[in-house]
């Protein structure tokens, strides 16, 4: 059975013998922010790890570890709990990372996943310098029509994450707190999550070298 394979725990010469024979990384860019009373402050950087760990084990391309904080809003004050960085500590920290992995480490082309839509954190991801490509996948900008109940919701805290976390982390979820009545199941965030993850898979190693850009 393939394993994904992390940064993290893998010795220098496995990095080496990984990163040369593909010169790409998977980035999971998360989040600690509230999606709503029935979810976790990490909702966004759960499912982005599960989606790198599934996306490296079907490629072979190594994964690094999640960013957990991502670049907050306009409104600096949120739920008790929440964190996140200013769009230019961001931007400064994904810059200097993937020039550590370039320089060091050959790194050719970079997949920054990420499932945050503030304009703050788009803007800290998709202003990134870099030698080689640097890709930023927003998940959930991704065309989800005839997979939702409600595709016109909410994008936080709606039916599309509800069921990922069901589907995920069911533990984690209190629908029960949920101030709407979502149509999630683990049926439904499994299917979404498989599409999710073909429409990764198809970006990050397309058949025949043949690139496909995500539907959006």
């Amino acid at each position: 059975m393939a394993h994904p394979w992390r940064l993290y725990e893998l010795t220098p010469s496995e990095v080496q013998e990984r990163l040369t024979a593909t010169g790409r990384l998977i980035v999971p860019a998360g989040t600690l922010e509230s999606r709503g009373p029935h979810l976790p402050l990490g909702t966004d950087t759960i499912i982005l790890e599960r989606l790198a760990d599934d996306l490296s084990a079907r490629t072979g391309v190594v994964r690094t570890p999640a960013l957990p904080f991502g670049a907050r809003g306009g409104n600096r004050r949120g739920p008790m709990g929440t964190a996140g960085l200013s769009r230019k500590a961001l931007h400064r920290v994904v810059n200097e990372l993937i020039a550590a992995w370039e320089e060091d480490a050959g790194v050719r082309e970079v997949h920054l996943l990420t499932a945050h839509a503030a304009e703050p954190h788009q803007e800290a991801l998709g202003a990134v310098r870099a030698i080689g490509t640097v890709r930023v996948v927003d998940i959930f900008s991704l065309d989800f029509r005839g997979l939702l109940s409600r595709p016109d919701g909410p994008l936080h805290g709606g039916e599309l994450d509800t069921s990922l976390m069901v589907f995920l982390r069911p533990e984690l979820v209190k629908l029960s707190e949920a101030v709407d009545r979502y149509e999630a199941t683990a049926d439904k965030g499994r299917r979404l999550y498989g599409y999710i993850l073909d429409r990764l898979t198809a970006l990050c190693c397309p058949p025949s070298g043949v690139r496909l850009e995500p539907e959006l």
